[in-house]
């Protein structure tokens, strides 16, 4: 009998249903979005978001959790990957494993090989989950993953689609600019510095930005009565 499982088993068994999801997550950092069907999305997006806020922590012993979980895997740019498939099978061995026999775990070109000849060699998830992507959301508490239902269906079985994408992360896997973003605060937070600016005799932030407000439109108004006489 099934009792306190919540999960979904999108009927796989128990070693299935892990190795998708680690595959689906390894795809879904890589490449900042991914396109699947609804219930798959909904069934990742705990398990991407769980590996984001272990990743946070930046440690050693959170990278330990993070492999556990997740594995590794090499993995290239969209551009690298164009560059890669031109290689011939010497080159692409030596992007992918170093001399010594050990394989690239940071993207870094040793300093051994001819720039020239090789501008990359081949990065791994977890590097990128632990270097770019977690401290993307060091201070976002939570909602790292957004799901976007599309309208078509999957050809077959009438699935429902939808593309589940990183916040921040464009389709190339690069950093979006988040200039001119404002970050939003909870209720609570913004009660509890009104009542800090209370206590140093000003006002709270809400009658602050109310007078600001109608100090602009009192202006605005003059603005357009002196233009029309």
């Amino acid at each position: 009998m099934r009792h306190k499982s919540s999960k979904r088993h999108l009927a796989r068994t128990p070693a299935h249903l892990l190795a998708m999801r680690r595959n689906m997550a390894q795809s879904l950092i890589q490449y900042g979005q991914i396109e699947t069907t609804l219930i798959k999305a909904k069934a990742m997006r705990n398990f991407v978001e769980k590996l984001i806020t272990i990743a946070r922590e930046g440690t050693l012993s959170a990278r330990q959790r993070v492999l556990a979980q997740l594995t590794d895997r090499a993995i290239l740019d969209r551009e690298q990957e164009e560059k890669y498939s031109a290689m011939s099978m010497a080159d692409r061995k030596r992007v992918m494993i170093n001399r010594s026999g050990r394989r690239h775990r940071a993207g870094k070109v040793p300093a051994s090989y001819d720039k020239g000849k090789f501008s990359f060699v081949a990065d791994t998830v977890v590097n990128k989950l632990m270097k770019e992507v977690a401290p993307l959301y060091k201070d976002r508490p939570g909602g790292y993953t957004r799901i976007i239902r599309l309208s078509k269906r999957r050809v077959g079985d009438a699935a429902d689609l939808a593309i589940i994408q990183l916040v921040g992360i464009d389709r190339d896997g690069k950093i979006e600019e988040t200039t001119g973003v404002k970050k939003t605060v909870g209720l609570r937070r913004k009660k509890v510095q009104d009542r800090i600016r209370i206590l140093e005799g000003k006002k709270p932030q809400r009658q602050a930005q109310e007078k600001r407000q109608g100090t602009a439109r009192r202006e605005a108004l003059e603005a357009s009565a002196a233009d029309a006489t």
